[in-house]
């Protein structure tokens, strides 16, 4: 009799383990608003999580006329921490009703965007959904190394702060980091783009590090500035490429190979 409980109990360890690394966005969703610091490893996020719709979501700009939009602003407050995660639906902490590929649905006239005051951590985490960080802040240091994106990354018109780094990340669509003004600390060491690497416009404070990387579709570093130097030691540039009006260390260049 024990040695069938025993076995039994050693058949659903599996099943057991499963369960508990499942977990549903809306319980992280719950913890963001109680104030709460959130940490999950080798975690399956399941079901969209919105950062756009938080209980502290203020009206920031009121539209004056039919053609503008309310927009709104919901600020994460604790640290948030993902390490070895997939999110199998969608990330957002920006959403706009143009954006058709995107779940959710029914918001008319009204832009949502999300602050975020703490460390933020996605490493080594799987998007396999749409992840929208367009206009979001973050106000500390932002990790997103290792991780895997699937759709667009869009992280267009960005604000990062203090730190950001994209070491080793993979990108099976477009990179989108248009307009975006980099912090001192900024890596994109060994990081892989599949698609287009879009850094058009984008300003970097610092040193603009993308030693070891893949670009295999379009690398757009059209109009970036870059303050200090631009690392391409050991990148591999498999498809087309513009540096037109790039400029580094406040010197026009107009190839890689100037740099």
């Amino acid at each position: 009799m024990k040695k069938s409980f025993l076995l039994l109990f050693l058949l659903a360890v599996p099943f057991l383990t499963w369960a508990q690394t499942r977990v549903n966005a809306s319980e992280i969703i719950s913890k963001i608003n109680r104030g709460e610091a959130v940490t999950y490893k080798n975690a399956e996020i399941v079901g969209v999580l919105d950062l756009t719709r938080l209980d502290n979501m203020r009206l920031d700009k009121k539209a004056d006329n039919k053609n503008s939009t309310n927009e709104y602003i919901s600020t994460v407050k604790a640290p948030v921490t993902f390490v070895n995660c997939t999110f199998k639906d969608d990330v957002l902490a920006y959403y706009n009703p143009d954006n058709q590929d995107i779940k959710l649905l029914n918001r008319k006239n009204e832009l949502f965007n999300t602050d975020f005051e703490k460390a933020v951590r996605f490493e080594d985490c799987v998007f396999e959904g749409y992840s929208a960080f367009k206009y979001a802040k973050f106000k500390d240091d932002v990790s997103f190394a290792g991780s895997s994106f699937q759709h667009e990354a869009l992280f267009k018109y960005t604000k990062f702060s203090r730190s950001a780094d994209f070491t080793n990340a993979k990108f099976a669509e477009e990179a989108n980091f248009k307009y975006v003004a980099f912090p001192a600390e900024a890596s994109f060491e060994n990081a892989a783009f599949k698609r287009e690497a879009n850094f058009k416009y984008a300003k970097f404070s610092g040193d603009a590090d993308f030693k070891a990387a893949d670009f295999r579709g379009l690398a757009n570093f059209k109009y970036t500035k870059v303050t200090n130097n631009m690392h391409l030691q050991r990148a591999m540039f498999r498809g087309d490429e513009d540096f037109k009006y790039t400029k580094v260390n406040n010197r026009m260049v107009f190839s890689r190979t100037e740099n």
